[in-house]
């Protein structure tokens, strides 16, 4: 009953804090302001670690939607401290409402499960991965948001979606330096894997760790590309994208079709 309320709670206040940042856009079109509907964001991710730490036994449960709930909840409160510095509130409109549905299902739908036993060498490696995946797929929503301003821009079409988006040349940095670091913890994640997980090209690993490395040269090119030649708008979107789905299919892709279609787990 109590990890039920926690649950729902964590919903109801997601969907809050989505509608307060989206409202002033149906309005007038003025960006979302005020410190409000981020502290309600922030209640919401500390119902839904509390909730994930109830459900899965305090431990990293990989099964796919705890997997997926767990990211939500990380991709959460890294929009909030990206928001502490930097106005893109507007992130929120899309990562809140995701995670309020992935809070559902995990708690509700998905059938319960156990966490694999691990090592702290293995916890150390998802965990950056888990990072790594996270500050990664924020970077993909801003590119998505870049190529909405740059479009609008072009065509001279000034909506109150584009009005409520930081300057170009802010989501543009802020891209960049989220790739960075998104970059640098991905690094991290395949140095971990390499000393930490036995037969990293085994059968079961081998479709993680090339996509995993695809996502990585990817990145890099994309870094150099911005250093040397000074990349940016749409192959910066295109590559950042790209990349990102790289990493999707890496981490959830295979996992989806074992337990999803086949009724197995890895």
């Amino acid at each position: 009953m109590i990890l039920s309320a926690l649950n729902l709670l964590a919903v109801a206040l997601y969907l809050i804090a989505t509608a307060a940042l989206a409202w002033p856009l149906l309005g007038e079109g003025r960006p979302p302001g005020g410190r409000m509907p981020l502290v309600v964001a922030a209640a919401a991710v500390l119902l839904h670690a509390t909730a994930l730490l109830s459900m899965h036994r305090g431990a990293l449960d990989l099964h796919f939607f705890a997997a997926l709930s767990l990211v939500a909840c990380v991709v959460s409160a890294l929009t909030l401290l990206v928001n502490l510095t930097r106005p893109v509130a507007i992130l929120g409109v899309a990562v809140f409402p995701l995670s309020a549905l992935l809070v559902a299902i995990d708690g509700f739908i998905a059938p319960p499960t156990v966490p694999t036993p691990m090592d702290w060498q293995i916890k150390l490696h998802v965990t950056i991965a888990l990072l790594a995946f996270s500050v990664l797929s924020i970077a993909a929503v801003l590119a998505i948001g870049l190529a909405v301003q740059e479009r609008g821009l072009r065509h001279r079409q000034f909506g109150p979606w584009l009005r409520a988006l930081p300057p170009l040349t802010l989501t543009e940095s802020l891209l960049f330096q989220l790739i960075g670091a998104g970059f640098a913890l991905l690094t991290l994640t395949l140095v971990t894997g390499a000393l930490f997980v036995d037969n990293l090209f085994g059968q079961h690993l081998v479709h993680k760790t090339v996509l995993s490395i695809l996502a990585w040269l990817v990145f890099g090119a994309l870094l150099f590309g911005r250093w040397r030649y000074g990349w940016r708008g749409r192959r910066a979107v295109n590559l950042t994208l790209s990349g990102t789905a790289l990493l999707v299919l890496a981490f959830f892709g295979t996992k989806a079709v074992l337990e999803l279609v086949l009724h197995r787990s890895m």
